[in-house]
């Protein structure tokens, strides 16, 4: 009788969800040949062929999506048994802001995992613009902050990690090729935003914004709509969209560093510290 490991169903479940070995290498804290050699491993145990590759996408096989099902389920009651036999004794309440530009993807890959993870703990989780979060009736109505920022904000800050910052665009067409450049971002305050202006300005390129939306996801649809290009952090484009090269037309952007922002007296919390330390782990 075979026996499935766990770590190899949490990554072959994170690449299928994430439809990169790159991207599921980063959120395990593992390289991409290491996800890549655990898929093979898998794929051995099993007897199938998991992923497909169908052009720059990573699909899942017909054998790949009847595991996944499966994957899901074990994961689970394994997450929900050890967090009942050795954490059930850590309970509390976290109010947790994150930024808006982050929601879309931080919320279904890793704040759902900690509450599955910790049952007894209850999440308040609340989405808005970096800048916002980092005010002091920000700071005030939240116990854990993550956010954007351009470095480190201040002594209660910890820096988890930086992502490049780059270009979007429609992944079905090239970019538009136009006079002005026109832009798709959130309200204004967003660092994402300020950055392509900038760099926009100091290259002396024109742009213009044309559509505003707070959420990734309705920027997602004006960008498939062609109705411009956007800035993210490489790490949260969604796999239906393409990156932009730097060039003469689209310049280099920089990086944008992630920190967790938390009061050193509600450090002593024990589970705002298991919530610090998942998230440090689940992004670093």
């Amino acid at each position: 009788m075979k026996n499935l490991s766990m770590d190899l169903l949490r990554a072959f479940v994170s690449v299928a969800q994430l439809g990169s070995f790159t991207k599921a290498g980063e959120l395990l804290g593992r390289s991409q040949p290491a996800v890549t050699l655990k898929i093979k491993r898998l794929e051995d145990l099993v007897g199938e062929r998991l992923f497909i590759r169908a052009g720059k996408h990573l699909d899942l096989s017909e054998s790949g999506e009847s595991l996944y099902d499966y994957a899901n389920q074990i994961l689970s009651l394994n997450d929900l048994a050890i967090s009942q036999l050795s954490k059930s004794a850590v309970a509390g309440k976290i109010r947790l802001g994150i930024p808006s530009e982050f929601a879309t993807v931080l919320l279904p890959r890793i704040v759902s995992r900690f509450a599955k993870a910790y049952p007894n703990v209850t999440l308040e989780v609340n989405c808005e613009l970096s800048k916002h979060l980092l005010t002091k009736a920000g700071k005030a109505k939240h116990d854990l902050i993550l956010a954007l920022g351009d470095e480190i904000a201040d002594a209660d800050s910890d820096l988890v990690k930086t992502d490049d910052l780059v270009w979007v665009a429609n992944s079905d067409r090239n970019p538009l090729k136009v006079e002005i450049m026109p832009l798709i971002v959130a309200a204004e305050g967003c660092i994402y935003r300020q950055r392509a202006i900038q760099r926009l300005d100091q290259s002396e390129l024109p742009w213009q914004i044309v559509y505003t939306n707070p959420d990734l996801t309705g920027i997602q649809y004006a960008i498939q709509e062609d109705l411009g290009v956007t800035v993210l952090a490489k790490s949260t484009v969604p796999s239906n969209l393409k990156v932009i090269p730097d060039s003469s037309r689209f310049p280099d952007l920089g990086r944008v560093g992630i920190n967790l922002i938390c009061d050193r007296s509600k450090k002593e919390d024990q589970a705002i510290n298991l919530l610090i330390e998942f998230l440090k782990t689940s992004l670093a």
